[in-house]
């Protein structure tokens, strides 16, 4: 194993605050392409001849080649360097969006988003390795909060940009934003950022050394674990031979990689950081936190669109004060991190998200945007005290050398949440929809009084708007049915909530197993 004298950086004669600005930059614009497609599909699919089934792929393409890549950024950043493996991430993510703006066809435009997606994947573990040995120990707290503006606040204003910039202009200026923002941060990353001090012959060893056997089981088995998950409900999970067989083969390859990489003398994921009972912790905590974070934002918006009639942009404005909130207690969180354990701000945001996330289990068909946005604000609150303070337990007692390999499975661990997170809300949204529905069927039969004064109200007022007897009751029957499939999704959409608040308390026990570090 390298020495830590290999990886040590000199001083930076740069003011680490421009530092942290400039990973932030590029760190924002890669994960707000993780969501800022997802109101555009249906635009998307029109504009080049596809159904809006094929064009999810225009979504998991960018999550596949994403997740592939984020292990593997500590072996590639110790083989080309850090900082020239940051700046071909950034030059391969600017490049391949221009191509995205441009693709005249489907095809293409997946192509072109698995060549963003592999680029994207490199920068969100160098940022953060970057920030952490940019700054002493006692500042770290407030450099993760800067980080964590691009990683937790991104997600939530994607789709109101998006659904903003396709309204107003085209889906393809989605991606033509990215160009100048690439180019400021080449430029920025060019002037600011330091390469680490190590060895040649240790470059060159490494460089030699490539565990072919190891990458391929990672991508296979990350490959298909996301298709599973991104394609499992639409095709009803284990009822789909390829779901099935998808199955199979990640977990086959999973499972070979952890032995392979276990027992190899030069892993492409460094397993051995899970000994380490601060990250393994860590590690799950922010997979939950990508479950939580990731599930409620698609949640909501599809439930104020389908059920409460809001417009997309109408829908996005009521998630925005949350978002605005979470970037405005990010350095205040940063701030406490330096005179208070992380773990006890880690619980409190807990708490705080999961009452945020009870609240929004109680809304109902009749309220407004002001009580959806003051419930989300509340949840947003919440996730301001979690990812800093994960982040810096985290790093506690991994090695200098080892920073970018750790960065790399903590921002997978993120990343595999979001996707299961997503899965899973929609999964439980059609099951609960399904069981409500058939527990409300029950009561509508002639004997209930209730049903029976809502049929004789419907009826009388068609009649009055000029619809004949015998029409009017059959129309009263339609709008009833219709009623009770809205209750029933919104009770759905309630369930999903509460399980989510669920999530966070069950979670909060870990943190009484963290190890605390010495002043």
């Amino acid at each position: 194993m390298a020495s830590t004298a290999e990886y040590a950086q000199p001083v930076p004669q740069i003011n680490p605050w421009l530092i942290a600005a400039t990973v932030m930059l590029a760190t924002f614009m890669e994960v707000l392409d993780t969501s800022v497609a997802n109101v555009s599909l249906p635009h998307i699919a029109g504009n080049l001849s596809a159904g809006v089934d094929e064009s999810t792929w225009v979504l998991t393409s960018y999550l596949v080649s994403n997740a592939i890549v984020l292990p593997l950024t500590g072996w590639f950043s110790k083989v080309f360097g850090r900082k020239r493996f940051f700046i071909g991430c950034v030059v391969m993510f600017t490049l391949s969006s221009l191509l995205c703006g441009l693709a005249p066809s489907l095809p293409l435009l997946v192509l072109f988003r698995v060549i963003q997606g592999a680029g994207g994947g490199g920068m969100q573990p160098i940022s953060q390795a970057i920030l952490v040995d940019s700054f002493p120990r006692g500042k770290q707290g407030m450099a993760m909060a800067i980080y964590g503006m691009g990683v937790v606040v991104a997600p939530t204003l994607g789709p109101t940009l998006g659904g903003w910039i396709t309204d107003n202009y085209s889906w393809r200026w989605i991606f033509f934003l990215n160009v100048p923002v690439g180019i400021v941060s080449v430029l920025m990353i060019t002037l600011l950022i330091a390469e680490p001090a190590r060895s040649i012959r240790t470059k060159l060893q490494q460089t030699l050394k490539i565990d072919f056997l190891g990458l391929g089981f990672l991508s296979v088995g990350l490959g298909f674990l996301q298709i599973v998950l991104d394609k499992g409900e639409r095709d009803d999970w284990f009822s789909s031979p390829f779901i099935v067989w998808a199955s199979v083969i990640s977990g086959a390859a999973l499972v070979a990689l952890v032995i392979r990489e276990l027992t190899t003398d030069n892993p492409v994921v460094d397993l051995h950081l899970f000994r380490d009972r601060n990250f393994a912790i860590s590690t799950f905590m922010m997979y939950v936190l990508g479950v939580v974070l990731y599930g409620t934002t698609v949640l909501l918006p599809i439930m104020m669109q389908t059920l409460m009639g809001f417009t997309a942009m109408r829908s996005g404005l009521v998630l925005l004060p949350g978002g605005l909130v979470l970037l405005a207690m990010l350095p205040c969180v940063g701030f406490l991190l330096g005179r208070l354990e992380p773990r006890w701000i880690v619980i409190t945001g807990l708490f705080v998200m999961s009452a945020g996330l009870f609240e929004l289990s109680y809304l109902n068909l009749d309220v407004g945007s002001q009580r959806p946005m003051y419930d989300w604000i509340i949840s947003r609150a919440g996730t301001a005290f979690l990812f800093v303070p994960i982040n810096v337990m985290a790093f506690y007692f991994v090695a200098p050398g080892k920073m970018n390999n750790a960065s790399g499975l903590i921002n997978l661990a993120r990343n595999m949440g979001a996707s299961t997170g997503i899965s899973f809300v929609t999964t439980m949204l059609d099951r609960r929809a399904q069981f409500h529905q058939s527990v409300l069927v029950g009561k509508l039969h002639p004997g209930d009084y209730d049903y029976q004064k809502a049929l004789h109200n419907l009826t009388h007022l068609l009649v009055t708007r000029g619809a004949d007897a015998a029409r009017a009751v059959l129309e009263a029957h339609g709008l009833v049915y219709q009623q009770m499939q809205r209750q029933a999704m919104m009770l759905a959409f309630l369930d999903d909530f509460r399980i989510m608040a669920i999530v966070c308390l069950c979670v909060v026990p870990l943190m009484f197993l963290m190890k605390r570090r010495k002043s």
